[in-house]
């Protein structure tokens, strides 16, 4: 698999960007691992980097974007917080990726049973994590299917909840930054979102 150059990254659309995310997660579904020399790439992205994918995803230790998408070095800019929330800092690091750097997509992946979720379902305060939880708060109030056992041992809500806090992202992410609203709006970037099933290692894409 060879290293991306500018020229390699320039080419690549949206779409096509979206066909490489799949196509590695295909790839590690079914563990097969695309033929890469890591330190190589390393060597070869020393004077630069220029990656096709911003993708914001949890702390989680198995949701791994560069592994479950099959990506090597110098592909994917990779931004990890617990419940994959945004703020300023990560809004920030979004409109480098995608406006300095040339990304071509963004990617805001939840998981199945994820922590955070559960956390911000059973209303946990604890420290910091309280003020990081009040964030994914919205989506569990804008989960109304479910009216009895709206906690973390409803699996079945603590899911619908990942679903909804995924789409509140995604939506904010154009609210809150105008500069990739307008590389959205120019088709110069997709955003999408997505679910990571951590039994299957699937990730289901919400098109």
């Amino acid at each position: 698999m060879r290293t991306l150059t500018a020229e390699m990254q320039k080419s690549i659309t949206p779409a096509m960007a979206l066909k490489l995310l799949k196509d590695g997660n295909q790839r590690f579904v079914n563990n097969l691992k695309a033929n890469r020399d890591l330190l190589q790439q390393a060597n070869e992205t020393s004077d630069g980097q220029h990656p096709f994918a911003v993708i914001l995803s949890c702390i989680d230790s198995r949701t791994s974007a560069e592994l479950i998408f099959d990506q090597g070095l110098g592909d994917v800019f990779s931004v990890r917080i617990a419940g994959n929330i945004i703020n300023e800092d990560i809004l920030g690091s979004m409109e480098f990726g995608c406006k300095v750097a040339g990304s071509k997509i963004i990617v805001v992946l939840g998981h199945t049973k994820c922590g955070a979720v559960k956390g911000a379902c059973d209303h946990v305060e604890m420290g910091n994590l309280t003020a990081l939880l009040t964030k994914i708060r919205p989506a569990v109030e804008d989960e109304q299917t479910t009216k009895e056992n709206r906690n973390s041992q409803n699996g079945e809500f603590v899911e619908k909840v990942s679903h909804i806090n995924v789409r509140r992202t995604v939506e904010a992410i154009q609210q809150r930054s105008p500069i990739l609203k307008e590389m959205i709006e120019k088709g110069e970037i997709a955003i999408i979102g997505g679910m990571h099933d951590i039994s299957t290692g699937v990730v289901t894409f919400f098109e």
